[in-house]
């Protein structure tokens, strides 16, 4: 998954707004106790943070 489609799923889930607050400020333990950010720059593939999110919120599986 390229990055440019982790955040499109992102401001689509969450809204353009608070999509980059979740992602700076929600530490998740399915990251490893990672925020979205700190695991993209940690070098966590964009589709194996995605899933994470997926799992954490609940996103609807047809979004997935």
């Amino acid at each position: 998954m390229r990055l440019t489609v982790f955040w499109q799923r992102m401001a689509d889930h969450f809204g353009a707004g608070y999509a980059d607050t979740f992602a700076r400020d929600h530490v998740m333990s399915e990251l490893g106790g990672r925020t979205v950010r700190q695991a993209l720059d940690a070098g966590w593939e964009a589709k194996d943070v995605w899933r994470a999110v997926c799992t954490a919120v609940n996103v609807p599986y047809e979004n997935r």
